[in-house]
């Protein structure tokens, strides 16, 4: 099991009641805390939001592999070709 990490640091936000609301039924739907559900969330957003923006290094070696790799032409997928041009159960039409 990961060891506990002491929360010292407090984050105060404003909002309306409805929101709360929201919130705190989304919580209980998780059998979570109310602070636990948002600080999840919120840790898991930010993750993404920061995804693209991470510094990574790489050699000069894994560096020219990187590049080739975003420069190789796209391989041919059979079946993604055939699942993206069939109809979309969404669009209200059935399969021929």
């Amino acid at each position: 099991m990961a060891p506990r990490t002491t929360r010292t640091e407090k984050l105060d936000i404003r909002l309306t009641p409805e929101a709360k609301r929201v919130l705190a039924a989304a919580a209980q739907a998780e059998r979570r805390s109310l602070t636990d559900f948002v600080l999840k969330s919120a840790l898991g957003r930010a993750e993404e939001a920061l995804a693209d923006r991470r510094v990574f290094l790489l050699n000069p070696e894994q560096w020219e592999t990187f590049i080739a790799a975003l420069d190789a032409p796209p391989r041919d997928m059979p079946h993604l070709r055939n699942l993206l041009n069939e109809p979309s159960i969404f669009s209200g039409n059935s399969p021929s």
